[in-house]
């Protein structure tokens, strides 16, 4: 996971894929507006061709991998939709160059993941002022005026989800123990999490933090790190690991020193982990959801901005500036709805 803000319910892609049909009236005739977005709502139908512009990140990483695969698959599903899709990259000065190449084709609509938000907020302000409107996946642009919408995940509320369902599990457990394996410590990303791991245990006075390592979203990084944690704590009662890629390495470390009195609890939603779960032959019990569904979702917005309208079960004329989606905390209990989202 390479840089700002990546990746958790489901906004889902079926609940973005249609809009509201309002009808306006004053006095005792029904008044019609000029406004496009009072036509009928987005939906499966085919309606207005539209070519969606798709630059992200390069996928070294099993969830910028599914970012792009959610994008693709989704786009597949429109008969009336065109993907115009970059390589991706990590270097930004090379994904600037391939959002004016799309700029420059004149595409309808852009879905931007940004390697880092910041150094691509011009070149989003670019597509804005061109007339292309801007759909901000999940790393966050520096202006507001450099997209027309925004979606993905709330790393606060992963970190939060994750102190409570850890909290719970253990409030009847006096002087319980507690560590954390975080991501990368100067992302603005990993700072989210565990503040609000840390607010959520202090809900439970029984429980104490007591000892944190930062690792780097790999599986390699994950497990010397985890090993360090073990080393370091003869015994604790919960880990919570940020991410379920390193979660693979510390794993790993945990068998290998042949630690099971504890739960574990992963972060983002891969196929392994879910796996896991349910398998239920190991320390991990959960993981929260960073679902890289929100790809489609974007998608979904996307063609709803190319076709002028709005999205079903609101009753707005237009498209919501904002979408944060919800971090569910995936158990053996609830498994079975979440598995179709697994990513490798």
């Amino acid at each position: 996971m390479p840089e700002t803000s990546r990746r958790g319910l489901l906004f889902g892609t079926a609940a973005v894929s249609a809009g509201a049909l309002l009808t306006a009236c004053t006095s005792n005739e029904p008044k019609k507006t000029e406004s496009a977005a009072n036509s009928a709502p987005a939906d499966d139908k085919p309606g207005k061709a539209v070519t969606i512009g798709f630059a992200g990140p390069q996928a070294d990483h099993g969830w910028l991998n599914a970012i792009n695969v959610n994008a693709k698959s989704r786009a597949e599903t429109y008969s009336d939709v065109t993907l115009e899709i970059t390589e991706g990259s990590n270097d930004t000065a090379a994904q600037i160059g391939q959002v004016k190449t799309l700029i420059n084709k004149k595409v309808d609509v852009l879905v931007i993941l940004p390697a880092d938000g910041k150094a691509l907020t011009q070149v989003g302000l670019e597509a804005m002022k061109a007339g292309i409107p801007v759909v901000n996946l999940d790393r966050i642009f520096a202006s507001p005026q450099a997209y027309r919408c925004w979606v993905g995940g709330d790393n606060y509320g992963m970190g939060l989800n994750a102190g409570h369902y850890i909290g719970e599990q253990l409030k009847d457990k006096p002087n319980a123990k507690v560590v954390e394996l975080a991501g990368i410590d100067n992302l603005e990303l990993t700072k989210q999490r565990s503040q609000g791991f840390a607010d959520a245990l202090k809900n439970y006075s029984n429980i104490k933090l007591v000892a944190r390592q930062a690792a780097d979203f790999t599986v390699e990084s994950g497990q010397a790190k985890m090993a360090q944690l073990l080393q370091a704590q003869k015994q604790f009662d919960a880990l919570w690991n940020h991410d379920d890629d390193q979660g693979v390495g510390a794993l790993r470390a945990i068998k290998q020193a042949g630690r099971d009195e504890f739960i574990m609890v992963g972060g983002a939603g891969a196929k392994s982990a879910m796996d896991a779960i349910k398998a239920d032959n190991s320390v991990i019990k959960a993981t929260v959801l960073y679902p890289p569904t929100m790809a489609a979702s974007a998608i979904d917005l996307a063609r709803a901005l190319g076709q002028s309208k709005g999205i079903s079960g609101l009753s707005e004329m237009e498209i919501p500036t904002s979408l944060t989606l919800y971090s569910a905390v995936v158990t053996k209990d609830n498994i079975d709805q979440y598995l179709p989202t697994g990513f490798n």
